[in-house]
């Protein structure tokens, strides 16, 4: 006669039931997300308070003093707003070169079949696949035989190493997610090539083509390493700025500039969050 298994012994009844509850289960991803989120928050929160203090002494949690005096220090500062002149000039500068530059060469990754398409395309990562600060040194010394270290132009010009990825593979992927169907009923309809570009195909891309742009904008206007390597002490942008003011005064300074950096970081990804989340350029990458 065979004895019957052993059986796991059940979990006790009243932690079963509390388990079951939905309550407790709401109750306890409430508390992780809660947990999470202040983890995540906290620097923010820590660089608000900064940005508004004139006293904050170890051991006190909260600042012992408020106040905006370092706001008008900082307003106020020539060095600061000359760096900030030559953030809003080179990076406006870099985005408009890289879609002249890039932007054909997008459209053709997307719409035509040519001898090493594929490797062209991926090499474009090349300058991603490896540290960048030998590339940039490797640049710099190839700019100062051409006379262009401490210039405008050698900022902009290898600022342009890092849109290239971005300025050709988000808009390639964004030309192919056009439907064929709609340019080819176009040309049916009479429409010449340049008009079934204009009118069908570029309106279609558009969203892409914006995203690509203020992700351009904001990675020139955020670069720091090539700019000082090429550009300093004539091109001081205001990450090179930032740098200054972190080392050599209060942390409400730096906190202050921080956040003044950040904002139009922040107000141009809201602006493009619509187009990120779009899914024909999902599609388009699925496509290329």
């Amino acid at each position: 006669m065979s004895v019957p298994a052993a059986q796991p012994d059940a979990p006790p009844r009243a932690a079963w039931w509390a388990w079951q509850s939905a309550g407790l289960r709401r109750a306890l991803g409430g508390i992780l997300l809660l947990a999470f989120s202040a983890f995540l928050l906290m620097p923010l929160w820590t660089l608000v308070l900064w940005a508004v203090t004139e006293r904050w002494l170890y051991p006190g949690v909260l600042p012992q003093q408020f106040g905006l005096r370092w706001w008008s220090w900082v307003f106020s500062n020539a060095d600061i707003g000359k760096a900030a002149f030559w953030s809003l000039t080179t990076a406006p500068t870099v985005t408009l070169l890289s879609a002249l530059i890039c932007l054909p060469a997008a459209y053709a990754f997307a719409r035509f079949e040519f001898p090493l398409k594929r490797f062209f395309y991926v090499s474009l990562l090349a300058s991603n696949a490896f540290p960048k600060l030998g590339l940039y040194i490797a640049i710099a010394a190839f700019f100062f035989r051409l006379g262009l270290i401490g210039t405008f132009w050698g900022v902009v010009l290898v600022q342009l190493v890092n849109a290239l990825v971005v300025m050709v593979w988000i808009p390639s992927a964004a030309f192919a997610a056009v439907p064929r169907e709609l340019e080819e009923a176009a040309r049916d309809a009479g429409a010449s090539p340049l008009r079934v570009f204009f009118a069908v195909t570029l309106p279609i891309a558009m969203p892409g083509l914006i995203v690509a742009l203020i992700l351009t904008f904001l990675g020139s206007l955020d670069e720091s390493q090539a700019t000082l390597l090429i550009g300093t002490p004539q091109i001081t942008t205001l990450p090179i700025q930032m740098y200054t003011l972190v080392s050599s005064y209060p942390e409400p300074v730096g906190a202050v500039f921080s956040i003044l950096l950040a904002t139009p970081s922040v107000v141009l990804l809201l602006v493009a969050r619509r187009y990120l989340l779009a899914g024909y350029l999902a599609a388009g990458f699925k496509g290329g």
